[in-house]
């Protein structure tokens, strides 16, 4: 996968298995692993009032796609967005 830009629509696999399109709302990096948070597309277009869900993913170094697999991991990485998404 070529490297992953904030705005990026892509396509991913549910856990139900099922096709889903997301878009990048921000990009970080903490301890030389790059990280992304990804919503549905659908819900950004739809512009809503309501909150939307976003989900944080990793980048490996073959640039594909990963949970992230711990808790301590997901706090760490959940911190950073906040900060990211608060200066916007």
């Amino acid at each position: 996968m070529d490297k992953i830009e904030v705005g990026e629509v892509f396509t991913i696999v549910d856990e139900l298995d099922e096709d889903q399109e997301v878009e990048v709302l921000a990009k970080v990096t903490l301890e030389g692993t790059d990280y992304v948070a990804v919503s549905f597309l659908e819900d950004v277009q739809a512009e809503s009032e309501e909150d939307i869900d976003v989900f944080f993913l990793k980048i490996d170094d073959d640039g594909e796609l990963s949970a992230i697999e711990t808790d301590e991991e997901f706090d760490k990485v959940s911190e950073a967005f906040d900060e990211i998404l608060e200066e916007e």
